[in-house]
């Protein structure tokens, strides 16, 4: 009876690791869409910017209308997708956790492969929480200037879209490294 309850065990591991690992629910087809998404975040928020600095040198008061409004639009979108993000990571994260629980159970090998999925898991959580946490201060402080043209206020606007840029830069770091991982066979695990 104990080799079937190991065996039965041993067969909910694999199965548990293979889902965590991405062979699951979690393809690297949906790695790739959230880098191309990414990627499209970044290069919208830079056209933002190079729409910002025409608006400004040309002292266009509807060109910089334009642009605020298209700022906002995106930074909402941003901040929702943030949220949907934050959400499924932590969602991740409990399931990482409970996987690495569940997988001492075979062995200190599966117990070191649990353990580091979940610190993995924890550490886009992380960063996830840091990113929507960054992009609504900006937010706070792009509503605080709104509408103004002093130099000054132009010039803390531009800092806050450059801000935007690199969280959006970071997150296609993220999502590159994470479609690396997934074509990486083991996951960086030698045999």
């Amino acid at each position: 009876m104990n080799r079937i309850a190991t065996a039965l065990v041993a067969a909910l591991l694999l199965t548990g690791s293979a889902q965590a690992q991405g062979h699951g629910p979690r393809s690297s087809r949906v790695e790739r869409r959230e880098l191309r998404d990414d990627r499209r975040d970044l290069e919208a928020l830079r056209k933002v910017l190079s729409r910002f600095d025409a608006a400004w040198a040309n002292r266009s008061e509807r060109q910089m209308v334009s642009v605020e409004s298209s700022l906002r639009k995106l930074l909402r979108a941003e901040l929702a997708e943030s949220q949907r993000e934050l959400a499924k990571d932590w969602e991740a994260s409990r399931r990482t956790r409970r996987n690495a629980r569940v997988s001492q159970w075979g062995g200190p090998r599966a117990a070191m492969w649990g353990r580091a999925e979940a610190v993995n898991a924890r550490g886009d959580l992380r960063a996830e929480h840091a990113a929507l946490r960054t992009r609504k201060a900006i937010a706070r402080e792009l509503d605080e200037i709104e509408g103004l043209r002093q130099p000054g206020a132009l010039h803390h606007k531009r800092t806050l879209i450059l801000e935007l840029i690199q969280v959006a830069e970071r997150e296609l770091n993220q999502s590159r490294r994470e479609v690396r991982d997934e074509r990486r066979p083991n996951h960086g695990w030698r045999r």
